[in-house]
């Protein structure tokens, strides 16, 4: 069966933006006789709100939006993630990284013989890490390249189906060691994502063109994993009078603005292409 979701995490109001995403996910589903999902991807406890979450239910009712109860919603369920890093930790396949995303992206610059040198780096000598644990610094989990693609005997086989291109080789080394959890947060969104696709049987992703880049690694994810790998269509974004994309810091594009300014569902979404 079809099955897609919309799965927003609420660090602010929904958009114009989120508002195409989700009608054309609703509108897949409907057209296949499949299953709409709602996810609420809300890991990031410094960031999400209650009164945001309560906003995105509202926001997609007023759009005229349905979905399946019980909606997941992922710090619930923070067990079920790190069981699935704690597995991979069990194979090697994470390490503790005590560097900073400014201090990664510094060292890869000046690294002379490529990114693959400076994950090498990244990871310490036992007697540094635990001297550093026990100084109470801060880490990243992250996903090991190296050990991965020797695990899997190379990533030849990674591949996904995106709608409109066909097959495409996966290739997860785009990102390098991305991060899989963090000390203070908890499992980062890669993790999260795939694990929940797999629990809900996800068979179409259906999200904006900037989460492209995140199959590749996710792909790899469902492999290490054994998870399954659901059918891609990344949509185009929608933009502003500016050029630029729609973002949360947008007030004026808000769903909630756009409906205290008088605008309709149905205005909405004539707009954007549906009905």
């Amino acid at each position: 069966m079809f099955v897609t979701r919309f799965a927003p995490s609420p660090t602010g109001l929904l958009h114009r933006g989120h508002a195409f995403s989700a009608l054309t996910a609703r509108e897949a589903a409907r057209d296949a006789g499949g299953r709409f999902l709602l996810r609420i991807e809300d890991i990031d406890r410094t960031r999400c709100r209650p009164d945001y979450e309560a906003a995105i239910f509202e926001d997609l009712a007023w759009l005229g939006l349905e979905w399946e109860a019980p909606v997941r919603r992922q710090s619930d369920h923070m067990a079920d993630y790190q069981a699935a890093l704690d597995g991979l930790a069990a194979r090697g396949l994470t390490y503790r990284c005590f560097r900073t995303r400014r201090e990664i992206a510094e060292a890869i610059e000046a690294a002379p013989h490529g990114a693959m040198e400076v994950w090498r780096c990244a990871r310490l000598p036992p007697n540094e890490e635990a001297r550093r644990l026990e100084a109470g610094e801060a880490y990243a989990w992250r996903l090991s390249l190296e050990a991965a693609e020797r695990e899997l005997g190379g990533f030849e086989a990674l591949t996904f189906t995106e709608e409109g291109r066909g097959v495409i080789q996966a290739r997860p080394g785009l990102g390098g060691d991305v991060v899989l959890a963090r000390k203070d947060v908890g499992v980062a969104y890669h993790l999260a994502v795939v694990h929940d696709d797999a629990l809900q049987d996800v068979t179409q992703v259906i999200r904006g063109e900037d989460l492209f880049e995140a199959t590749h690694v996710q792909r790899l994810l469902q492999a290490l994993l054994g998870l399954p790998t659901p059918a891609y269509r990344h949509h185009r974004l929608l933009t502003g009078p500016d050029g630029k994309r729609f973002a949360k810091r947008d007030g004026a594009q808000t769903l909630r603005s756009l409906r205290e300014a008088g605008m309709t569902p149905a205005a909405l979404r004539t707009e954007m292409g549906f009905d």
